[in-house]
This record gives C-alpha cells, sequence and structure tokens, in this order.
C-alpha cells in the first residue's frame, strides 16, 4: 500500500514537473518573448493588446490558451545602393551600410512586434526601403562637391531624417556609414582632373628641380675635379722644379762651396767688427749715456714729483675751496630760508598787529570822538546858556555887566599895555618925567575909552537884538591916538569872545 502512494506521489511529481517545463518559458537575452491570448496591460503602448512581453526572465504560459512566439533583437545590417541626383543634376549612386536593431524597451519591442514578428527577415528590406527615401531627398539638396568634402553632414542629415520613421518602427540605429560615391558620368574624375594635373605640374617642376640641382652638383663635380688636377699638374710642376734646382745646386756645389767659404770669412769678419762696435757703443751706454739718463731721470722725476705735489695741493685746495662754498652756500641757503621764514612769521605778526593796534586806535578814535563830540556838546549847551544868562543881564543892566567884565579883564589890559613897552629898546622923552607920566595915563585911559566904546554898542542894541544905525561922529576919533598904543600892545585873546554882544542870528537853534 505505501509503495502504491510512494508511486503514486512520484507519477504526480512527474506529471508536474512535466506540466511545469510545458508551461515555462524563458527569454534569451537576446530575444524578447510575445505571449498572446489574454488581455495584458503593457506600459506605455495602451490597454487590450492582447499580448504581453517577456525580456531576460521566465515566465508561465498556459498551453493550448496563450501562444508564445520570440522576437530577435539581434543586429541587423541593411546595404544602401541608392541611385541619387544631386541638385547639378548629376547622377550618382551613393553606397552605404545601415547597422540596427530592436529597441530594448517595451514600446519599442511592441510596435516592431506588430510590424515585424512574422516577417523579421524583411526587416532590412523595410530599412534599405526608408532610407533610401531620404538619402535621394537629401542628395537632391546637395552638390557633388558637399558630398565629397562633407559627408559627415551627408550622414548626420539621413540619420535624423530616418530617426522619426525607425522608432515607430520600433528600430534604432546602431550606425550609418556612406561607403562610396559612385559617378556614372564621370563627374567626379573631372573635378580631380585639375588637382591631378597640378599635382603633375608640381611633379614635373620638382623634377626638373631636381635635374637642375644635379646638373649643378654634377659641373661642381666637374669643376672641383679640373681644379683637382690643375692642383696636381701645378705641385707636380713644383717638385720638378725643386729637382731641377737641386741638380744645378749640385753641378754649382764645388764653387758655390769656395764662394761660400769666402762668404764665411767675410761674414766671421763683419761679426767681429760688429761685436767690437757693439762692445763699444756698450761701453758709451756705461760711460755718457747711463749716467746722463740717471741724472735726466733724477731731474725728470723730481720736476714730476713737485707737478703731481702741486696739482695734489691745487686739487686739495680747489676741492677745499669747494666744499667751503658749498658749506657756505648751505648756510646761506638755511640763513636765507630761516630769515625768510622768520620775515614771514614777524609779517603775519605785524599783520594781526597791526590789524589789533588799528582795531584799537578805530575803537580809541570812535570813543574819544563820541567823548570830544559830547564835550563839544556840554560846551557849546553851557555857552549858550552862558550867552543867554549875559544876554538878559545885558538887557538889564548894561553897565554894571561891562563894568564887570573890564574889571576882571582890567589885569590883562594893563599888562598887554605894558608889554608892548618891553619891545622899544630906545625911547627918548622930551618932558622927562612928565612925558613918562602922560604916556602911562593915555595908556590907562584906553581903558576908559574901551569901556565907553561898550557902552555905545549896547546902546545900539534894541530891545528885540536888533542893532540900530548911529552916527558915524557919535565916538570921536581922537579919544585915542593911533600911535599912542602899538599894534600889538593889546592881545587878540585878551579880550574874551563871550563879552561880545550875540545876535539873534548867532545864537544856538535851541536858544532862539
Amino acid at each position: 500500500m505505501g509503495l502504491i502512494i510512494a508511486g503514486a506521489a512520484a507519477a504526480a511529481l512527474i506529471i508536474v514537473i512535466t506540466l511545469f517545463k510545458l508551461m515555462w518559458r524563458v527569454a534569451e537575452p537576446n530575444e524578447a518573448l510575445i505571449i498572446s491570448g489574454s488581455r495584458h496591460r503593457t506600459e506605455g503602448v495602451g490597454d487590450g493588446l492582447g499580448f504581453r512581453i517577456v525580456t531576460g526572465r521566465g515566465t508561465l504560459v498556459t498551453p493550448g490558451l496563450q501562444g508564445v512566439r520570440r522576437l530577435s533583437l539581434d543586429l541587423n545590417e541593411a546595404e544602401l545602393n541608392v541611385e541619387c541626383v544631386t541638385t547639378q543634376g548629376i547622377p550618382v549612386r551613393v553606397k552605404g551600410v545601415v547597422i540596427f536593431k530592436v529597441g530594448d524597451d517595451e514600446v519599442s519591442i511592441a510596435n516592431a512586434a506588430r510590424r515585424f514578428l512574422d516577417q523579421q527577415k524583411l526587416i532590412s528590406q523595410r530599412v534599405h526601403n526608408v532610407f533610401a527615401g531620404h538619402l535621394r531627398s537629401i542628395v537632391g539638396g546637395l552638390t557633388v562637391e558637399d558630398m565629397i568634402r562633407d559627408r559627415e553632414r551627408l550622414t548626420g542629415e539621413t540619420r535624423a531624417a530616418s530617426g522619426l520613421e525607425m522608432e515607430k518602427l520600433g528600430l534604432i540605429i546602431d550606425t550609418l556609414q556612406i561607403q562610396e560615391i559612385i559617378d556614372p558620368t564621370g563627374y567626379i574624375k573631372n573635378l580631380a582632373i585639375p588637382h591631378a594635373a597640378a599635382v603633375q605640374r608640381d611633379a614635373r617642376i620638382a623634377q626638373a628641380e631636381a635635374d637642375r640641382l644635379a646638373t649643378e652638383a654634377e659641373q661642381e663635380a666637374a669643376a672641383r675635379k679640373a681644379e683637382a688636377t690643375r692642383n696636381s699638374e701645378i705641385q707636380q710642376s713644383s717638385y720638378q722644379a725643386e729637382m731641377d734646382t737641386a741638380t744645378a745646386r749640385a753641378r754649382q756645389a764645388g764653387p758655390l762651396a769656395d764662394a761660400a767659404a769666402r762668404q764665411e770669412v767675410v761674414v766671421q769678419e763683419t761679426r767681429v767688427a760688429e761685436l767690437e762696435a757693439r762692445r763699444k757703443e756698450q761701453q758709451l751706454q756705461i760711460d755718457v749715456r747711463k749716467p746722463a739718463d740717471a741724472r735726466a731721470y733724477d731731474t725728470r722725476t723730481t720736476a714730476e714729483a713737485a707737478r703731481d705735489a702741486r696739482i695734489s695741493a691745487a686739487q686739495a685746495q680747489a676741492r677745499e675751496t669747494e666744499l667751503a662754498a658749498g658749506a657756505e652756500a648751505s648756510r646761506v641757503r638755511v640763513a636765507a630760508e630761516a630769515d625768510a621764514e622768520a620775515t614771514r612769521v614777524r609779517g603775519l605778526a605785524q599783520a594781526e598787529a597791526t590789524t589789533a593796534t588799528g582795531q584799537a586806535e578805530a575803537s580809541a578814535a570812535e570813543a574819544r570822538g563820541l567823548a570830544e563830540a559830547a564835550a563839544a556838546r556840554a560846551i557849546g549847551l553851557a555857552r549858550a546858556e552862558g550867552i543867554k544868562a549875559r544876554a538878559g543881564a545885558l538887557s538889564e543892566n548894561q553897565d554894571a555887566v561891562v563894568a564887570q567884565e573890564l574889571a576882571e579883564q582890567w589885569p590883562q589890559i594893563v599888562r598887554a599895555a605894558a608889554e608892548s613897552f618891553g619891545n622899544v629898546e630906545h625911547m627918548v622923552l622930551l618932558n622927562g618925567a612928565d612925558g613918562m607920566g602922560e604916556l602911562f595915563a593915555k595908556a590907562l585911559a584906553m581903558g576908559g575909552t574901551g569901556l565907553g566904546l561898550a557902552r555905545q554898542l549896547l546902546s545900539t542894541v534894541g530891545p528885540d537884538g536888533v542893532t540900530a544905525t548911529a552916527p558915524a561922529a557919535a565916538v570921536p576919533v581922537e579919544t585915542v591916538p593911533v600911535d599912542a598904543v602899538p599894534v600889538d600892545a593889546v592881545p587878540v585873546d585878551a579880550v574874551p569872545v563871550d563879552t561880545v554882544p550875540v545876535t539873534p542870528s548867532d545864537r544856538a537853534p535851541e536858544q532862539r
């Protein structure tokens, strides 16, 4: 019984394993499993597509209910062989290669699965058609020269134009290369002809230059060869001449030996004479010239020493004078600068003092002016009051006032009359003491005459202060003799100013 149960369990396990193997599918790294037969949600591709995408892992598939197909993710290659026409109207054939594959994302795999799942062998042809159309369009806007010189531009524009359609197909471009541009009309070959001709020209010029240089080198080599030949022949001739000279000398050896012997005798005698002359000259040098040279050297040395001493003394004196002059100039400059600074300071101080003094003097002058003005005003007021009082007194008792003034001024009048005699150096009196008495009596009579004149003047002043006219004969002319009193006998200041009657017009404005 146990064996039966164990066998049944083993059989069930085998069945389960078999079923699991039948249902389990694993996606290889270079493929994608497309599982269809039920509704599945695929991110980015919409809902209800009816298939599921599995990459790089395993999944369970229900046999009979779901179908599993594989989409290759390997690289694919499409050969390009496209006939195009450039913007110049020149037909060309462009050969290239496109390497592409299905994208790794589920969107690209879904797009490729819906288009190429059963036609994976036709993918290269479809890609060729896509690139052929875009390549013809792009070549139609370029010239042959642009295509030749800038293939990167052609490649980049073709790849950019085909990228959107390849993305819709679920494909991505790994690489695109333009391998060859075939020109059936020979346009490209003709483009190369000028360059080839230029290259050939440069090659011929280079060859001609090389030939010229080679010819010059050959000529120089030939010239050097000729020069070497000439030098060799000249040297050979020289050697031959030397050989001939030696032969001739050999033939003349005997006579030459005799002549040489005689010559040697003459030479030796000449040398003896020269030695004797040199001995005499040296003796002359020792006896005469050396002492003379010594004396001359002594004299010259002494003179040069004295000259050098004088020059040194003069230079020292000049240097001392220069230093003294420099020191004196520095001292004078410093003193001048100090004097200038002191003068400037004194000038500033004097200016300030002058300003202060002027201000003080102005203030003092102003004060003195104010004081003098006040004093003058007070004096004027006092004099006006005095004049007013005297005028009142005169109007009441003229004789008393005049008598008082004359009495007060009588000593000055007498002194003035007496001083007039001080200027007289010699006085002659005809009648002695009587004449002297008469003279003094006349001098004293002047006082009474003055009193009479004052009274007459006062009598001419009316009650309202107006002077009345009086007859000219009112005062006798002979009352006082003109020559009785000297002109300077009575000083002008002997009579006070305020004794003169004051008319109303002479009074101060405040007293009118």
